[in-house]
């Protein structure tokens, strides 16, 4: 693992692959969206995404009331989960159908701008002001009140639950 500044990359290698970089998102972002509904990504983001080839990203609607930003090579991982579930069990096809409803595919433009569909500003309640988190292998697209809303405030509680969630 290579660690610069606070963009970790994790380099593998193949004998019939070249090297290919695996991303981890890191970092709050305060950004605004143009009259068009276009987002400019930070340049660290944009710097992080493991395939620099491909513009596509995929916009998922989050279990809040927020998006998510995947690179195609992280969405892929939690689509082949969803699709991987048993379409005979009517809660499996119900979780796929809300699932695969609330995803778009889209393409960086040559400025580095990502149009979100009107459908998905709406339903995260994205005005002009967003912020962006990184979160590992996903960046998280915030209103910015419901963002604090969403965040752990108290200091003891977050130890609480990294405790819960972090001890080995």
């Amino acid at each position: 693992m290579v660690e610069s500044g606070k963009t970790f990359l994790c380099l593998l290698r193949s004998k019939r692959q070249p090297l290919r970089l695996m991303t981890f998102f890191t970092s709050e972002y305060e950004v605004k969206l143009d009259a068009k509904g276009r987002l400019v990504l930070p340049a660290r983001i944009k710097a992080q995404l493991p395939d620099a080839d491909s513009q596509e990203l995929i916009i998922r609607k989050g279990l809040e009331q927020h998006l998510i930003i995947y690179p195609m090579v992280e969405f892929n991982k939690v689509f082949s989960k969803i699709s991987g579930l048993n379409e005979f069990n009517p809660e499996n096809r119900s979780l796929q159908r809300s699932f695969m409803a609330g995803i778009v595919t889209v393409e960086m433009d040559n400025n580095g701008r990502i149009l979100i569909p009107k459908n998905m500003l709406n339903y995260a309640q994205l005005d002009k002001d967003l912020v962006l988190v990184g979160v590992g292998n996903r960046v998280e697209v915030w209103n910015p009140k419901l963002y604090e809303k969403h965040l752990i405030q108290d200091p003891s509680e977050l130890s609480k639950l990294a405790e819960k969630h972090l001890i080995e």
